[in-house]
């Protein structure tokens, strides 16, 4: 899909939806309608942006090239043209994540440095994750810390040794200090 450099409504509306559906599922749709007013995604240079309908007409009306951004930012697409989450979502992920693995204290820091999970590292994990499933991590304390990919199932985790990897880390929210220079 190529992506324009412009505001522009998502053209596929899909696009973002599944790359966010995996960690969510239908709860997307919690998203856009609110309560407090209608919210939507748009596309500007290579980044989604997570924005309220007011906000966005009142960004229609500053010049492209002026703009830097708007609403807040879910992600952007790499130069291959696929998704990536960004840490400033998970704030609005995390309550309507249905599959979710919860981190032991002694690991918490690990992950938080951009380690895996291992299985020592595990405290709980959602019934009937399957593999390569996006999850939202969890401290102990029911804690947000970030995204990851669990690497094995449910059932596999189970039966796996203490130092098998059971989660992929993608992003943590230590990236705000790691990363804080390019965080747009």
């Amino acid at each position: 899909m190529a992506v324009p450099d412009e505001i522009s409504c998502v053209q596929d509306q899909h696009v973002p939806h599944v790359c966010m559906h995996n960690p969510i599922g239908e709860n997307i749709k919690s998203l856009i309608d609110r309560p407090d007013g209608m919210y939507c995604f748009r596309l500007h240079k290579e980044r989604v942006y997570y924005v309220s309908e007011d906000i966005m007409k009142k960004a229609a009306n500053v010049c492209r090239e002026n703009l830097i951004s708007f609403g807040v930012c879910f992600g952007k697409f790499t130069k291959t043209k696929k998704f990536r989450l960004h840490i400033t979502a998970l704030d609005y992920l995390a309550p309507y994540a249905k599959f979710k693995i919860w981190v032991k204290p002694s690991s918490e820091q690990s992950f938080l440095y951009g380690n895996h999970i291992l299985k020592s590292g595990l405290g709980r994990i959602t019934d009937n994750t399957s593999k390569y499933q996006g999850v939202v991590i969890y401290s102990m304390a029911d804690v947000p810390l970030g995204f990851g990919v669990a690497a094995k199932s449910t059932t596999e985790c189970r039966r796996t040794d203490p130092m098998s990897i059971v989660a992929f880390h993608q992003a943590d929210v230590g990236e705000y200090l790691r990363n804080e220079d390019s965080l747009t």
